[in-house]
């Protein structure tokens, strides 16, 4: 334990952020369902049919990682909701809709859970996305927050055995590194467009929004501007038919929905972000400073070691390791150096230590 302290000035302490990025790709092989056991693939459905579940493995495997989860649904605005009778499945996506939409847009003053404005500009009005898909990425992948204009999706919009695989298109948020949305209650969002043409950037070319710090993509119906690959028929995915956004969302259960979206999807990417907080302090042992050491071995016959053939000679210690204290001298950390620094009176030290949260 040191018995000598020496305080720590406003000028000996440094704040820094640094943000870490990580490339994290996720192909469609994996999404379509890589491991297709129906007992223990890595995608997994659930009895209560509100979204799906993908992993990098099989599910029930201890090496497996949680990736995203895949749900969609409708505000109940949607004239598919006006149209349609009610039903079980109708009242899920309802929900689904509404649990996204007041977590990542909010209510209006009446108390009113919001819709997905298209262009981000709540207060114009504008166009609706009323009919959405909803990727929830891990917080694995995500980290701290998706970093802004590096998200990509590849999407096929036809996608079928009778009609081919055709329509290719790439979603992403372009511009939004420099451009982004702060009108959200859970932080910042991105437009994603189908374009990163700068003609192109404009409302119109709108296909949804990605929530940076949540870590979830709100992707319009919009995006199917063909046909959806048809998961209905005999509960498992149908390679031979497809089906428009409009009978997809009206005839299809969520589970349904999630199965085509997965085999229409050929990749997504994205570079996160891991906030890394760090305090420097810089521990000064000056000309007089810590020039003797408190370890009982220093002293032989009540002389210093390192002087007891030359009086004369000036002391000596090694620096070893250093201490932080709190004001009332509880140690609350420890830097060990990677070797011992010599310190005497001739010479000074600075030393560098740097806490990260």
């Amino acid at each position: 334990m040191a018995n000598t302290f020496k305080t720590l000035l406003n000028s000996d302490t440094a704040n820094t952020r640094t943000l870490l990025h990580e490339a994290i790709p996720i192909t469609g092989t994996i999404v379509s369902g890589t491991y297709a056991n129906p007992t223990d693939g890595n995608i997994k459905t659930f009895a209560h049919g509100m979204f799906e579940a993908v992993y990098d493995y099989p599910y029930l495997s201890s090496s497996a990682n949680h990736i995203l989860d895949i749900s969609a649904g409708y505000s109940a605005d949607s004239t598919y909701s006006a149209t349609y009778a009610a039903s079980a499945s109708q009242v899920k996506k309802i929900n689904i809709y509404n649990q996204h939409a007041q977590v990542l847009y909010g209510y209006t003053t009446g108390g009113v859970i919001r819709n997905f404005d298209q262009d981000g500009d709540v207060s114009a009005g504008g166009t609706k996305m009323t009919e959405c898909f909803f990727l929830n990425f891990s917080r694995l992948l995500t980290k701290d927050e998706i970093k802004k204009g590096s998200f990509r999706l590849d999407w096929y919009d036809d996608n079928d055995d009778q009609h081919g695989q055709s329509g290719a298109k790439t979603i992403g948020d372009y511009g939004a590194a420099t451009s982004y949305k702060v009108n959200s209650p859970s932080g910042e969002y991105g437009l994603l467009y189908t374009s990163s043409a700068a003609s192109a950037l404009g409302t119109n070319n709108v296909v949804g929004h990605i929530y940076y710090q949540a870590g979830i993509a709100v992707l319009s119906a919009n995006i199917v501007t063909s046909r959806l690959p048809n998961a209905a028929v005999g509960g498992a995915y149908n390679v031979d038919s497809g089906s428009n956004v409009q009978q997809a969302f009206t005839g299809s259960t969520i589970t349904e929905l999630a199965n085509g979206f997965r085999f229409a999807l050929d990749n997504i990417e994205f570079n996160n972000t891991t906030e890394l907080n760090s305090t420097i302090y810089f521990c000064r042992a000056n000309t007089q400073d810590y020039n003797y050491s408190g370890n009982p071995t220093y002293l032989t016959a009540s002389k210093i070691r390192v002087k007891a053939d030359n009086p004369k000679a000036e002391p000596v210690s090694y620096v070893t390791t250093v201490g932080l204290y709190s004001a009332d001298n509880e140690l609350l950390a420890v830097a060990k150096l990677s070797e011992p620094l010599k310190k005497s009176p001739s010479n000074e030290l600075t030393l560098r230590v740097r806490l990260d949260y």
